[in-house]
């Protein structure tokens, strides 16, 4: 009682004197324990205590869950032969992403793999606009021509969605040069998967970014296997975060969103003091397949998919944390997770309402300024003349 009567004294002083603008929020933080930081060439680390908010836990939660309610439905619509091509979900994932943008800004630069469709919606498009590009409609971020793997915002620096394994890391060090270049204090986050770790085109990337010293995160989103192969058979060193040799580099627990927004608190920082590029590994794991072609089961069992649901789901520990701390009961995230179910079907129909663009102007977008008066396809009658 007199502690709490002490914090009442200290407030009503603090209220006489001005309150400091963080007031509000170091009031109602909590301070959480995390899995430790592992570093590379690095003289300190995070450390692995989170203060966060009941407000910035609850916006995790349903974001998180909002991207997995996406890609349950991208699965079914896959399904149902709406969507067609290849398509890559990132459900298990979505810790990462979260956790991310909450520790940098649009101002930043983003570019990632194919594996992209929350990263489109973390960069301020829609659901439906989203679910439109996944069904070829023109309301898509590439009018419907891109697909699943090619997402793209450039109004927020959101630079794909790319489908060559690996390219998106030289692009990204050509981002993070644009931004030295301009000297607007932005950071560039490249985004790859374990299996493209092995490219030579990140070592290109790496060796000229350590060279000019570019504010650029190379982040491995190390999910257990490049493709159906495990990262103990495809990687002689699958210590990812210390690839760089000669750049540092940052383990994160990529299953905790709280532990991802302080890795990238702290990666971002470095990037802007000028420290040059950083490797981030993000250890997480997908619950599909590596595509929807792909079941997922040949290459490990249900039990272990099963076993990380149960275990390390990122969901499903702030969920637990929310409820722990008495911050909601269970029953109110679960009318949370229907609203969002309410409105992942709505922007499905949205996006369905919406027209394919007419066959002339397949080649939109292609050439630049005029288009030639043939282009050949398969045969004559389906070449086009202008």
């Amino acid at each position: 009682m007199f502690g709490l009567r002490r914090c009442k004294a200290y407030v009503s002083k603090r209220l006489q004197w001005g309150l400091p603008k963080n007031f509000a929020r170091m009031m109602s933080a909590s301070t959480f324990e995390v899995t430790e930081f592992k570093g590379f060439k690095l003289d300190e680390v995070p450390e692995n205590t989170v203060e966060a908010t009941k407000e910035e836990c609850m916006d995790y939660f349903t974001t998180m869950a909002k991207y997995r309610r996406f890609e349950i439905m991208a699965d079914t619509l896959y399904k149902q032969r709406l969507i067609r091509g290849f398509c890559h979900l990132y459900d298990g994932q979505e810790a990462i992403i979260t956790g991310l943008e909450a520790a940098i800004t649009y101002n930043d630069s983003l570019i990632t793999s194919y594996r992209c469709h929350p990263h489109q919606m973390s960069r301020g498009d829609t659901a439906a606009n989203t679910f439109a590009e996944l069904l070829g409609r023109q309301t898509g971020c590439s009018r419907g021509k891109g697909g699943s793997m090619h997402m793209y915002h450039k109004e927020n620096n959101f630079y794909g969605g790319n489908g060559i394994v690996g390219a998106q890391v030289p692009l990204g060090a050509g981002l993070a040069f644009a931004h030295k270049y301009r000297k607007d204090n932005g950071v560039c986050v490249a985004m790859y998967g374990d299996g493209a770790a092995n490219q030579g085109q990140v070592f290109e990337a790496a060796n000229m970014a350590a060279l000019w010293k570019l504010p650029v995160i190379f982040v491995c989103e190390n999910n257990q296997y490049g493709m159906g192969t495990s990262v103990e058979r495809h990687a002689a060193n699958s210590n990812f975060y210390t690839r760089g040799s000669y750049i540092p580099g940052l383990w994160i627990d990529g299953m905790d969103v709280l532990a991802v927004k302080k890795g990238f608190e702290f990666a971002a920082k470095w990037c802007r003091d000028g420290n040059g590029p950083l490797f981030v590994e993000c250890q997480t794991y997908r619950y599909h397949g590596h595509s929807m072609s792909d079941p997922g089961v040949s290459y490990r069992t249900r039990e272990e998919v099963q076993s990380v649901r149960k275990g390390r789901d990122c969901i499903e520990n702030i969920r637990n944390l929310i409820v722990d701390q008495g911050w909601a009961e269970a029953a109110e995230l679960k009318a949370i997770e229907k609203e969002i179910r309410k409105e992942i079907d709505e922007a499905v129909k949205e996006a369905k309402a919406q027209t394919e663009l007419p066959g002339d102007h397949l080649v939109d977008d292609i050439y630049y300024k005029e288009v030639p008066k043939f282009i050949r396809l398969t045969d004559e009658q389906t070449s086009l003349h202008h």
